[in-house]
């Protein structure tokens, strides 16, 4: 194996084993709110902006995955998928978008939302979780407190995504996200910051059915609201009919 190559996976995996240790409370409060939610008939919806967006599309509308998970999908802050890529960047800095955002979507009090951003510095990510703890919502930010304190805030508050949420899980990627330098290389490369969000989501997500299936097992609850592969038989018409049973809760459907 080439070198470079196994120092990634070495670097992904020791990441990831830091964060099931160190974060396994901060995951199970999550996985606490999120299974409330579901259980109650709340909506739960996810942003990122830029890359952050990838963790928060992962467990929207996939096989395994809870059906009332809902992308809070801005236009243009996708970043990969924004023509010219900096505007998705030059975005997460204009002040009021969040709030548009947010009022423009039937999230009421009591609804859930996970919101990703690495850095937690940028205007929208601290704008759209204050206005949505304002609105009654609750919370849960998904970035690394290795970057307050060492990459001032971009908000007029001066406060940082941290600040402003019921839940906070930290991914503990360093300050520039490269886990690799090579002496030909001018920066650190091999950003692992998509691997270990995503896998805080995904556990969180895992937990959540579990104290739901505990419920169902008990016969308190109904089975936890999941999809299926649509490439196994049956799938397709079982994920129509979990759409159309949480059809006040799906926002993704027309």
């Amino acid at each position: 194996m080439n070198d470079l190559v196994g120092r990634y996976f070495d670097a992904a995996i020791a990441h990831l084993n830091r964060v099931r240790e160190e974060e396994a409370d901060s995951i199970e409060a999550a996985a606490a709110l999120l299974a409330e939610a579901i259980a109650e008939g709340r909506r739960v919806f996810t942003f990122g902006a830029g890359h952050s967006s990838l963790p928060a599309q992962d467990v929207v509308y996939r096989a395994g995955g809870l059906v009332p998970m809902n992308l809070l999908n801005v236009p243009g802050m996708a970043g990969v998928t924004t023509m010219p890529a900096p505007l998705a960047s030059a975005l997460e800095r204009v002040s009021g978008l969040a709030t548009a955002t947010l009022d423009l979507t039937p999230a009421t009090s009591g609804d859930l939302l996970f919101l990703i951003s690495l850095s937690g510095r940028q205007v929208m990510p601290v704008e759209l979780a204050r206005y949505a703890r304002d609105r009654g919502l609750k919370v849960i930010g998904v970035t690394s407190l290795a970057y307050p304190g060492e990459v001032p805030p971009a908000h007029p508050s001066g406060t940082y995504l941290k600040d402003h949420c019921d839940v906070v899980l930290d991914s503990k990627v360093a300050v520039g996200d490269g886990e690799l330098t090579h002496p030909g290389a001018e920066t650190s490369f091999g950003p692992v910051s998509t691997v270990v969000t995503s896998a805080l989501m995904q556990a969180v997500v895992a937990s959540a059915v579990g104290r739901l299936a505990d419920r169902a097992a008990a016969g308190d609850a109904p089975a936890p609201p999941l999809f299926r592969s649509g490439n196994v038989p049956g799938g397709t018409e079982w994920n129509a009919k979990q759409m159309a049973e949480n059809a006040e809760r799906v926002l993704y459907t027309y």
